[in-house]
């Protein structure tokens, strides 16, 4: 791996550590406005919205332009979002915003990875790739945990007070609004210093229509595939339940553990831990054509997302969490590299990736919509469990029994 490699680690690590701190203070801003609690959910959902809905366009977009560029350009439609929401324009709303930027960076950001190396280090560069976004993901809900504190939030605003400057900085959710948006303006800079590569794939056209055509063929084209079509699957399911697991694992450790919103954010963090460590060892024991044999392990994650029931000490939460992530970690990184590698092949590799936006943000609109209503309806936190591990399990078995054999039936 070369340095060009590490400066495109560096902005997609800032660029999440942005992301992840963001959730959290946006959390705590919804809370501050006294907004309904199943408005939690509904804020990933106006995220991910754009995701879904321009998934047609984001891969051409990707595609058109030096992957470098469209992450820089992308990366400052995040800052407007941040900054929207900093200047009081309702959090569902700037979050949106914000959603939109990432919808038109992740295509570019895993795109490269198949354009700048060769398929034989697609998994390593996927495992450094998880594991450094997961290490975002850990220190933006700790930095996000810490900054919404009152006890952390109370000097940082004394320090910030400027002498006859009203900064408009009062609470601690608008202080970690104002740092996340220094962290996205560091995500800028390394986005400037991205390699250049050259277009592959390049779109034939820019007329909407055809962009819109052109996606549903390369929809129909990864789906039938069916190497395509279990990675595909697999990963749409783990996001989708990925997703909602975080605002679960905040709902559970305030019910199971007694935290506050500060010491659950940052409990969230165990399980990126996990998935980083499963990420080392998907690198180390998992080879690409081999990848469909992870699928087992998806089934026990269901499983063991169940053991959270019983728990009520926070030791035995932390190994709970851990070994949670570490088995999602595990079987996410070869299907995700195997889908990269196929749509690569298939389409080209920024097309494959908004199929895969697509898919798997669908997936987290979904079920986040179906844990606001349970929110809604005031279930307990433990039902709510008990019906996503029992899913994640159900459909992983499913997959397991209808595909465990493809590795073996056709050639990556």
């Amino acid at each position: 791996m070369n340095i060009g490699f590490y400066i495109i680690l560096a902005a997609q690590f800032t660029s999440a550590l942005a992301d992840n701190a963001l959730l959290f203070a946006a959390i705590a801003l919804l809370k501050e406005l006294h907004a309904p609690g199943w408005h939690t959910p509904v804020l990933q959902e106006a995220f991910v919205f754009s995701y879904i809905v321009l998934a047609p366009f984001v891969g051409a977009f990707a595609d058109s332009l030096p992957k470098g560029r469209v992450m820089f350009v992308s990366n400052n439609i995040k800052i407007l979002g941040c900054i929207a929401m900093l200047l009081g324009v309702n959090p569902l709303l700037a979050y949106g915003l914000v959603g939109l930027g990432a919808a038109a960076y992740s295509p570019a950001k895993y795109g490269i990875l198949t354009e700048y190396l060769p398929p034989e280090k697609l998994v390593l560069a996927n495992s450094w790739m998880e594991g450094l976004t997961v290490l975002a993901i850990v220190l933006g809900a700790v930095v996000g945990g810490l900054l919404i504190s009152p006890k952390i939030a109370a000097p940082l605003l004394l320090l910030w007070d400027v002498p006859a400057l009203n900064t408009g900085i009062d609470t601690a959710p608008e202080l970690a609004l104002s740092i996340i948006v220094f962290i996205y303006f560091a995500a800028a800079l390394f986005n400037l210093y991205i390699p250049r590569v050259e277009l592959d794939h390049k779109p034939l056209s820019r007329n909407p229509m055809f962009l819109l055509s052109e996606f549903w063929h390369n929809f129909k084209l990864l789906w039938k595939d069916p190497l395509g079509q279990v990675s595909l699957a697999v990963t749409t399911l783990f996001w989708g339940t990925g997703a909602t697991l975080r605002l679960i694992v905040l709902g559970w450790a305030a019910v199971a553990l007694h935290y506050d919103m500060a010491s659950a954010a940052q409990l969230t963090a165990w399980v990126a831990i996990g998935i980083a460590i499963g990420s080392v060892l998907a690198a180390k024991f998992v080879r690409l054509e081999n990848s469909v044999k992870v699928l087992p392990i998806g089934i026990a994650m269901g499983l063991v997302v169940l053991l959270m029931i019983p728990v009520t000490n926070s030791v035995l939460a932390i190994f709970l969490l851990i070994a949670i992530g570490a088995m999602g970690g595990y079987f996410v990184v070869p299907m995700n590299a195997l889908l990269q590698h196929r749509g690569h092949l298939l389409m080209g590799a920024g097309s494959s990736i908004a199929v895969q936006n697509f898919n798997e943000n669908l997936s987290i609109f979904a079920m986040l919509a179906l844990y606001a209503v349970m929110e809604k309806l005031e279930l307990s936190i433990y039902f709510i469990i008990l019906i996503f591990g029992l899913m994640l399990s159900g459909i992983m078995a499913a997959l397991y029994k209808r595909h465990g054999h493809d590795q073996d039936s056709g050639k990556i």
